[in-house]
Order: C-alpha cells, then structure tokens, then sequence
C-alpha cells in the first residue's frame, strides 16, 4: 500500500502491465538480418500482444488472453511498458479512467484520461480504480501511425475481470481508443504531463543555456550499389540520420579510443544544426541521402544544454521516439512544424522528467538536462 504526498491517492497492488509487444511468426535474429541486408523497413507485425498474448482479436490467442482481476472497490498500480520495436501505442481500458502518477520512473502530477500513448522505451505508470459496475472488461492496445506507412491494425486485448463477474467474454465491453493517425489526441496527452516536483526528481530544471543544439531527425534513402536490389522505395536503402549523418559503427569503442588518446576511431565534431536550413516539415523531400560517419558531439562538463528534436519531412514524417543513454532530461516544450525559438512556449516550471521522448509527426520537442554524468552516451531512436 502507497500514498501520494497529497495523501489522496492509495493503491493496494501493484502490477506490472508488459503492455505493448510485437509479434512475427519468424525467429527474430534471422528476420533482423534479412532487413539490414535488404535495407527496407521491417514487415508488418503479425500481432500485438499484452503481457506476451495477442488476445481475442487474433485467432490464435481466442481463449488464452492475458487475465487482469480486480477487486471491487480496490485501487491498483499499473506499470505499462512499451518494448515493441516499431510502433507507438494507445493503450485504455473499457469504461474506465487511469490517472497518470508516473513516466519513465519519474512522477508527474496526476491527472486522469481515458487512453494514454506510449512509445518504444517509454513507461508509464497510472492508477486504476476499480469503481466500475462488476462485469468483464477488455483492456486494448493499438497502434499510433499517422504517416501512410502498412502497420498491423488489429489491436490486442486483455480481459479485465472483477471479482464476483461471469466469465461469459462474449459479455466483455470494448474500450475505444482513438484512431490510428489522432495526432491531436496526442499532443493533448503530451500537454498534460507535469512533473510533480524537483524535490522527488531530484534534479533543477535548467534556468539558463551553456549549449544550444537543434537536431533534425530524418529517414533518409541511399542508392543501392550496382546489381543489389533493395528493399525501400525505388530500390533504395533507408538510412536513419540526426542533422543528415548517418552514424557508423567504429572500428574500436568511442570510450576506449578517447581514454587510450587512439586516432581514426571517430571526430569530435558533430555539428550544433543541420547543415543547411529549409522547410523541415514542408513537401516531402524524396531524394536525399545522408552522409556517414562516427561524429561525436563533445559536450563540457556541468553544461546546461538545451537540445531542440526536428521531425523532417525527408521521406515522410513520422513520430520519432528518441531515447538519451545516461540521463534523463526535462522536456519543456514540443509542437507542431518547425521550431522557432521567438515564438515557442518553453514550460521551465514543471516540465515532465523523462528518458524517452516521441518527438511529434511534423513537430518538435524541445528537451533540457545538466551534463554531470561522463562518460560516451548514445542518443538514437
């Protein structure tokens, strides 16, 4: 049992909810290997699944969907995780609201919807109050694709049974989540998360800047060499890139050729912003491709640095889950189309501690941390 600092909220379990995964009918290592030698994306998934079952929805998983049993009148913690691969997810639960207590392992201030979004390497931890009329319910998980890209549509389910109901599951209500390209609802969800203090984070928000850095995130397409075919449009290969460089696996590991002073591992000089300025979010930019490198962005120690996440329409846009190795950051603020420092309004009061980020569909985020922590971190999606 649990109670918030403001002494309202109490739980008396806790349950870890492993709610988003995907499924292919494929030994994984082997289909890895077969997209990074095609150079397309990976296949659409075979299933979604809730705590490793895809549930009703999907013939092979009609009578042994994950179970979640509730006590009337009890108030449960769920610790949802997204480890799916390549897709961002609605998740809610039939004729019931979930308050957001937590993201990433850092509070927030509680606040309650019907259906949460959660990216690849997000958590998000909610209260379910179980002060529903005592039936069966469904429990779903959906996919979040606002681009024209093939995904799975059929969601994944899990029954949410009150002790005392029938077990009748032709009886279950469904929940409804939004559509697959709600973008809105997202940056709704997104806007309501704040962080509940910097006493329980730990950390200060950054009042001022030592380092400024714009980022642009895009999905870039390189030839395909003579005689190959490949597996993205026009017998191209993707190549994902941050400020169009693409990034090369070294030879010797980053730390190790910095601490022993070893050349030609890679270059410390990543650049501050992409290397020429245009309409990042405007018509789709179908041919460019991407420069390749081992760059590294040096950053002193104790900096405070603001880092601005750029969506590029270069192949198409696409909500971008970026995820910092070593730190977790402040984001103060996010929207749609290109960043404009005089015009964006940055939240440096309670903005939510996080380690994950989707970065919008044709938007941006912007993120803040103190560089204290050394060491060779990797930022990827």
């Amino acid at each position: 049992m649990a109670m918030s600092e403001n002494g309202l909220e109490v739980y008396q379990k806790v349950i870890d909810c492993h709610c988003a995964g995907e499924y292919w009918n494929a030994d994984v290592e082997v289909l890895e290997k077969q997209i990074l030698a095609s150079g397309g994306g990976p296949p659409v998934s075979d299933a979604y699944t809730i705590n490793g079952h895809p549930g009703p929805l999907y013939n092979c998983s009609t009578t042994d969907a994950f179970v979640l049993n509730l006590k009337p009148g009890e108030t449960y913690l769920l610790r949802i995780i997204n480890a799916g691969l390549n897709t961002e997810n609605f998740f809610g639960i039939a004729d019931h609201k979930l308050t957001v207590v937590a993201v990433d392992g850092s509070y927030t201030k509680p606040f309650k919807t019907r259906s949460l979004i959660i990216t690849p390497g997000q958590t998000t931890d909610v209260l379910l109050v179980a002060d529903r009329p005592v039936r069966m319910y469904y429990m779903s998980m959906a996919a979040y694709m606002p681009s024209n890209i093939p995904i799975n549509n059929v969601a994944a389910l899990a029954t949410v049974k009150y002790e005392g109901s029938s077990n009748a599951l032709s009886m279950a209500l469904l929940p409804s989540l939004p559509g697959r390209n709600d973008s809105n609802t997202i940056l709704k969800f997104m806007g309501n998360l704040r962080g509940l203090s910097v006493k329980d984070n730990n950390l200060s928000v950054p009042q001022s800047i030592d380092r400024n850095l714009l980022f642009t995130i895009s999905l870039n397409q390189e030839a395909c060499l003579t005689g190959q075919t490949c597996g993205a449009p026009n017998n191209t290969r993707f190549s994902a890139s941050v400020n169009n460089i693409t990034f090369q696996r070294p030879s010797l590991a980053i730390l190790q050729a910095y601490y022993f002073n070893i050349n030609r591992s890679y270059t410390p000089d990543f650049p501050d912003n992409p290397p020429y300025s245009f309409d990042y979010t405007g018509t789709p930019i179908l041919d460019v491709q991407s420069n390749f490198g081992t760059r590294v962005s040096v950053i002193s120690f104790n900096s405070n640095v603001q880092l601005v996440l750029q969506d590029t329409s270069i192949t198409s846009k696409e909500n971008h889950p970026i995820h910092l190795h070593g730190f977790s950051f402040y984001v103060v603020g996010f929207g749609l189309g290109n960043y404009q420092a005089s015009s964006a309004n940055l939240n440096l009061v309670d903005p939510p501690l996080r380690n994950t980020i989707g970065v919008p569909a044709g938007g941006w985020a912007a993120i803040r941390f103190t560089a204290n922590n050394p060491g060779v971190w990797f930022m990827h999606c």
